[in-house]
């Protein structure tokens, strides 16, 4: 198993709590990244919050680091794994069933606390325009209801609560939490945290978000 594919389960908050390697370093930003961004479109990396944040509300201090090749601008989809659950799970393991391929700018952040074998990421998509997101968002709710109903829901996405601009699953020891405010859809996933951790990145993203 790659570290990629061993770490997805836990960076995305599925509730695979055993599939964990550790790893030391810091991510870099890809040289090749564009620094354009486009008028209009809200600036992801203008309400991510920093790693300095992320220690301070998790209370992990230096001990929390960001995992190495898991902070990136692009969504990523992991086919091995996608491929190997039921059509409406997909988005576990595909951040492009998760959030459509109609992003404009986007950016996801993955962080490991190996003291307390906990994880935790933050991200957020912006799209061309208000009604844009909230398709993606409308169709990502559907999904995850038709995925909670199936035979993997239980161990997928356990319970699912949901209601105009929230997204809630709960699978086992992980979370994953989803906001939509104006243009953008926020992602906040987290194995072995306590709900207020999550709650108050999310809150902290969302209050950044302009409109």
């Amino acid at each position: 198993m790659t570290v990629r594919a061993g770490l997805a389960c836990c960076a995305m908050a599925v509730s695979l709590t055993g599939c964990t390697q550790w790893v030391d370093g810091s991510a870099l930003r890809a040289l090749s990244e564009p620094p354009y961004h486009p008028p209009g479109i809200v600036d992801v990396d203008q309400i991510m919050l920093t790693q300095a944040q992320m220690q301070a509300i998790t209370g992990g201090g230096q001990d929390l680091t960001i995992i190495p090749t898991m902070d990136g601008k692009s969504p990523v989809d992991i086919e091995s794994l996608a491929d190997s659950v039921p059509r409406d799970c997909r988005f576990v393991f595909a951040d492009t069933d998760t959030f459509s391929t109609y992003v404009v700018d986007f950016h996801k952040t993955s962080f490991q606390y190996p003291a307390r074998r906990a994880l935790i990421s933050e991200g957020a998509a912006a799209y061309r325009d208000d009604a844009t997101a909230r398709q993606t968002f409308n169709t990502l709710s559907t999904t995850v209801h038709r995925c909670a109903d199936g035979s993997m829901g239980s161990y997928l996405v356990g319970e699912v609560n949901t209601d105009t601009d929230s997204l809630h699953m709960r699978p086992g020891r992980c979370g994953r939490d989803y906001r939509l405010k104006a243009s953008v859809l926020v992602e906040v996933t987290f194995c072995a945290f306590p709900e207020s951790v999550p709650e108050i990145v999310m809150a902290n993203i969302v209050n950044k978000i302009p409109g």
